[in-house]
């Protein structure tokens, strides 16, 4: 079932005096379906933080528009737009953006605060999902008491404890050493397999080895996108790095 379209999508920059114009995104389109696991890659300026952005609708497109199950949201006014992202999407960013003076337990009880839930149903929701990360037992310590990997699981319980239609994440693995990296990237596998829709962008091509699709920007286009299949982590890390390498050397789009 198709979640996400995202159709024509446009950006353009313009200068503060309108000298100057910069075509962020050119005609983006694609689709993703319910449950799909998505890595867009792509080098520094081809597009892919603002596309994150838009379809996160902390930006606004110049052009085209993104439907989540059919209903544009372009037209949710903005009153309602912290609402809708509460509701409906989860975020994971390189910086874990968590509150160093909350403990782990109520950064991740934050967004379901905000929507007015009890306190009984945060400790119902958040148990399985403590137990899920491996962060049960740090719960109860701040941010500045736990590693990295440990701070990021965090961020990824924050992200899933309201039950997102998508999780969209910023180079999740941007700021961990390789072991909890792997680890968190175990995470991502486990709850997609248990049918959340994941985006994430991301510079590491071991990263997007784990996903199901791989889409490719250069200079604010889709220039290719690769589709899993039966290939292993292994012959997806291999056909990624082709891609890459053609992409820096200025080749044509893959057939």
């Amino acid at each position: 079932m198709t979640l996400l379209e995202v159709k024509n999508l446009k950006k353009t920059y313009v200068t503060r005096f309108g000298s100057v114009k910069v075509n962020a995104l050119t005609n983006i389109s694609f689709s993703v379906e319910s449950g799909e696991f998505i890595a867009i890659m792509g080098e520094s300026g081809s597009g892919k933080t603002t596309l994150l952005n838009i379809l996160a609708t902390l930006d606004k497109p110049t052009g085209g528009e993104v439907l989540l199950d059919g209903g544009s949201t372009l037209k949710i006014p903005e009153k309602k737009l912290a609402s809708f992202r509460r509701d409906n999407l989860g975020f994971v960013f390189q910086d874990f953006n968590l509150l160093d003076t909350f403990s782990l337990r109520d950064n991740i009880y934050l967004p379901l605060v905000l929507a007015g839930k009890k306190h009984q149903e945060l400790d119902e929701l958040i148990i399985p999902i403590a137990y899920k990360l491996g962060i049960t037992e740090v719960l109860d310590k701040f941010p500045y008491e736990v590693s990295g990997g440990q701070k990021q699981r965090c961020a990824v319980a924050r992200a899933i404890i309201t039950k997102p239609r998508i999780i969209l994440a910023d180079e999740p693995t941007g700021a961990l050493d390789s072991h909890s990296a792997d680890s968190l990237l175990e995470v991502f596998r486990d709850i997609n397999a248990d049918g959340q829709t994941v985006l994430m962008v991301t510079h590491s091509v071991k990263a997007a080895s784990c996903a199901g699709r791989v889409l490719f920007l250069r200079d604010g286009e889709i220039f290719h996108q690769i589709y899993r299949g039966e290939r292993s982590n292994e012959e997806m890390f291999a056909v990624i790095s082709d891609t890459l390498t053609t992409m820096a050397t200025g080749g044509e789009k893959n057939a």
